[in-house]
């Protein structure tokens, strides 16, 4: 779980995968690198956590350091029973599994924990990586929404991908 004590860690991985991060992430400006502005995203996160409607999570290298981010976003309840997940993983762990063993958790808990029905993930067409990471961990693409997202300065589509987590009755 994120806790306010990451924020120099993620705030110092933000700005270390920049570069990396720009062509999969909305337009920054030089404030979103800052412990301030991470502070409040963190802030804000965790109330949002605390009202049912996130779980934001750090993910951990085999060191225990926080090597990137992973949320549980938009949790809709009632008939729905829904959640977006979302993550990244920095450039220097990208390959080790982190990814693909950090949605595995966030399956397990959306599942258990939480209750869900489903999970939804978007990716850019052309993000081989996510994709991959989204099918070892069983989600099934069930469509293309054009402009979708505003990623690097311009409306992209996204494949969009779900798995469910309950037995359908």
């Amino acid at each position: 779980m994120l806790e306010p004590t990451d924020t120099a860690q993620l705030t110092e991985l933000l700005g270390r995968n920049r570069e990396f991060l720009c062509p999969w992430d909305p337009l920054r400006g030089d404030d979103f690198f800052t412990v301030e502005k991470q502070t409040d995203i963190t802030r804000i996160a965790l109330d949002a956590y605390s009202a049912g409607t996130m779980v934001p999570m750090v993910i951990l290298n085999s060191a225990g350091a926080v090597a990137g981010r992973l949320t549980i976003n938009g949790i809709v309840r009632g008939a729905f029973e829904s959640a977006v997940l979302g993550c990244w993983v920095s450039e220097n762990e990208n390959g080790l599994g982190l990814a693909t063993a950090a949605v595995a958790e966030a399956v397990e808990f959306a599942r258990t924990q939480l209750g869900l029905h489903r999970l939804q993930a978007e990716t850019l067409p052309h993000n081989v990586a996510s994709r991959k990471v989204l099918e070892k961990n069983g989600f099934s693409q069930y469509g293309v929404a054009p402009a979708y997202l505003k990623i690097a300065g311009r409306w992209q589509d996204c494949v969009l991908f779900q798995r469910i987590l309950t037995a359908s009755t």
